[in-house]
């Protein structure tokens, strides 16, 4: 298979069969291509937004009502991709993501383009779904972490350099443009999909548990030991990535230390580059040694970071602090989302990973609302210190409750289930 054949070259885990290796190798185009699309916008959102004219706090709620529809959709989509499968939810999400970029290329007003932003959030959220799904389907508890990491790594750089495009055709074409580009692109990922990405899904006899109602499903996972906490510490780390990363650290970069936004650019590039570098790694650790040996180092050095942060009174200060933060996004960046799938059940994989990244985009949504009205009442100090709280919570919790899903083996031929 010439997919197989290509990616046998690449540093991941040799006892992958074929058909396992073909449908990673594409369902890692296809998050590439979209995640490009995804990056292309993110240069032109806030100016685009303005351009209608509305007061500065609508800016951010084109911004937010992405995370909110990813957030309602992730659960509904989980139960699509158990019951119809994930190739299909992949392909359906990649249309509705064109059709919202569409939208707001072609808004006339700035409500359309609002519908725009939420059709595609929940577009992305059926993609991204299908994704991490297709990815533990094929995984095993003894190879998922580096699966898991090789595949964020890919959504790393894709996002990396989607800005680059979306610049370059901003300036180029108008600030409406990269939309437009955003949904070519997803005409291609709806194509790929159906014509190259085998299906994953398990069939399952009619009545099963991914029919269950939504209510029983989630108390279902509940009951599952580790599942809350393992969404607690995905939820601080959305929590802090939003609200701190995006939002407090700019902001308090400028106002307190009058850094420029170059300089405050390339502190923030720097941990997107480093957290790509260390993927790999990480995945490694993480199936040698365990979930926990990454989860709980990775919080608990993100909280740490935000208090270097808090304290820094230079520019080189702010830049170590944004070197300790890219440490930790490397670290335990894909460690959470293995695990999950670890425990999840394997009729319903799609289904809990759905509930999973509702968990997680929860605090996507909430970060910047709560982080920025205690910015604002207090300073920035105090959100740092609130978000790196709840940080060290979550990573203390999962090391006390959560219970380990791997032994401490040597990396060889595991089963693939």
């Amino acid at each position: 298979m010439p997919a197989a054949t290509t990616w046998r070259r690449l540093p991941l885990p040799a006892d992958l069969p074929p058909a396992h290796l073909e449908a990673f190798a594409w369902v890692c185009l296809l998050i590439a291509v979209n995640q490009i699309g995804f990056g292309m916008i993110v240069p032109v959102i806030s100016l685009y937004a303005q351009d209608f004219g509305v007061p500065e706090v609508l800016i951010g709620v084109a911004i937010s009502i992405y995370g909110l529809a990813r957030f309602v959709v992730n659960v509904p989509a989980g139960r699509f991709a158990d019951a119809r499968g994930r190739r299909d939810l992949l392909a359906l999400g990649a249309v509705l993501t064109g059709a919202g970029n569409l939208l707001c290329a072609l808004a006339p007003n700035y409500p359309l383009f609002l519908a725009g932003r939420f059709i595609s959030g929940g577009g992305a959220a059926m993609v991204l779904t299908a994704g991490q799904t297709i990815v533990a389907d094929i995984s095993s508890v003894a190879n998922r972490g580096r699966l898991m990491a090789f595949y964020q790594g890919v959504f790393l750089f894709a996002v990396g350099l989607g800005p680059v495009f979306g610049g370059w055709i901003a300036t180029r074409f108008g600030l409406a443009a990269p939309f437009a580009a955003n949904a070519a692109a997803c005409v291609i990922v709806t194509a790929l999909a159906l014509l190259r990405l085998p299906e994953t899904r398990r069939p399952y006899p009619a009545g099963d548990r991914p029919r269950l109602p939504v209510r029983d499903q989630i108390n279902l996972f509940r009951r599952i030991p580790g599942f809350a906490i393992v969404g607690a510490v995905s939820f601080a780390l959305f929590f802090a990535r939003t609200g701190c990363l995006f939002q407090i650290i700019p902001l308090d970069g400028e106002r307190r230390l009058g850094l420029s936004p170059g300089r405050i650019g390339l502190a923030l590039g720097m941990i997107s580059v480093v957290g790509l570098l260390l993927a790999w790694p990480a995945g490694v650790l993480a199936d040698r040694f365990g979930r926990k040996a990454v989860v709980v180092p990775g919080t608990l050095i993100y909280a740490a970071s935000l208090l270097l942060f808090s304290a820094a009174g230079s520019w080189p200060a702010f830049l170590f602090a944004a070197a300790v933060l890219a440490s930790s996004s490397g670290i335990g960046g894909s460690a959470p989302a293995a695990y999950a799938a670890d425990i999840a059940p394997r009729d319903m994989m799609a289904s809990a990973l759905g509930a999973y990244r509702s968990i997680a985009d929860s605090g996507y949504v909430i970060g910047p609302l709560v982080l920025g009205a205690i910015n604002q009442a207090v300073g920035a100090q105090a959100a740092y210190a609130v978000t790196a709280a709840l940080l060290a919570a979550s990573g203390l919790a999962f090391l006390i409750w959560a219970p380990e899903t791997v032994t401490r083996a040597p990396l060889a031929q595991p089963t693939i289930k």
